[in-house]
């Protein structure tokens, strides 16, 4: 364990070290002033109808805060995903995992050493974006998300899962075709879920399947909306009649689904370090 900890403290490093790092910084604090602008600007205006009222600035405020966060939660899948290849299979192409795995250190251990450290990486950037974000649209509009902590989470969790899949893919393909996989896929099963809840929505029971299922295959758009329904006023929603957007989530996530997810993780993590140790270094 204690060796795991090492690499773990060492992919920390490493990713502190890379561009992808000044990147999400540059991202996160672009994101930060345009929603404080777009969130004061809330408060205070509207062009067509006057001032809102607290309320009405409040319900307006609990929906853009998802579609900012969605930008968080997007910028933190690109910034794991593309960190994970190079910390991985990069090593491998380069030849420094050669120094490394001809010690008497086993590959499975390496492999969870760099996925602690990521999901360490990829945990701590969700939790201070996300704390950062929530203090702007309080200082606007006076509105704090309900579950804030189950929320943000849900979003590590999500990261996690992009993350585990890079690695896995890192293990067989070059770092680049890793990361821009693993983001593809997240982007197809986002938008597998928006059609899957408008066939819900509509009635419509093999449209409503298609969600289902993607979010089975690759549970970040499960944990999105888990995310959701904890980052948005529910109450306020229904009875403003926003229950059936495809974009909302009243629900909240099962006991079931968590449990599916940890063991998705367990799955793909075991196949990426099987395929790591069958690989020629």
């Amino acid at each position: 364990m204690s060796t795991a900890l090492t690499f773990a403290g060492l992919t920390l490093r490493e990713a502190a070290r890379r561009k992808v790092l000044r990147a999400l910084g540059l991202l996160t604090l672009a994101l930060l002033g345009l929603s404080a602008w777009g969130f004061a600007k809330l408060a205070t205006v509207d062009p067509e109808f006057g001032a809102l009222t607290s309320g009405e600035a409040r319900l307006f405020a609990s929906q853009l805060l998802n579609l900012v966060m969605f930008g968080y939660s997007l910028i933190a899948a690109l910034g794991t995903a593309f960190l994970a290849g190079p910390t991985l299979s990069g090593e491998v192409e380069s030849g420094q995992a050669l120094s490394i795995l001809a010690r008497p250190v086993r590959r499975a251990t390496v492999l969870a050493g760099k996925w602690l450290g990521l999901v360490a990486f990829g945990t701590g950037y969700v939790f201070a974006a996300g704390l950062a974000q929530f203090a702007v649209v309080y200082w606007a509009v006076g509105f704090w998300p309900p579950d804030p902590v189950v929320g943000l989470l849900l979003l590590a969790a999500q990261t996690t899962v992009l993350m585990t899949l890079a690695l896995l893919l890192a293990t067989a393909v070059s770092p680049m075709a890793s990361g821009i996989v693993a983001v593809g896929l997240f982007g197809a099963t986002w938008v597998a879920g928006v059609v899957g809840s408008v066939g819900e929505l509509i009635g419509n029971d093999g449209v409503a399947r298609v969600g289902e299922v993607s979010r089975m295959l690759l549970p970040t758009d499960g944990l999105w909306r888990g995310a959701m329904h904890a980052f948005q006023d529910t109450t306020s929603l229904a009875a403003a009649g926003f229950e059936g957007s495809p974009f909302l989530a009243i629900a909240p996530l099962s006991g079931g689904y968590l449990v599916w997810v940890a063991v998705w993780l367990v799955l793909i993590g075991g196949l990426a370090a099987l395929s790591f140790g069958r690989r020629d270094v």
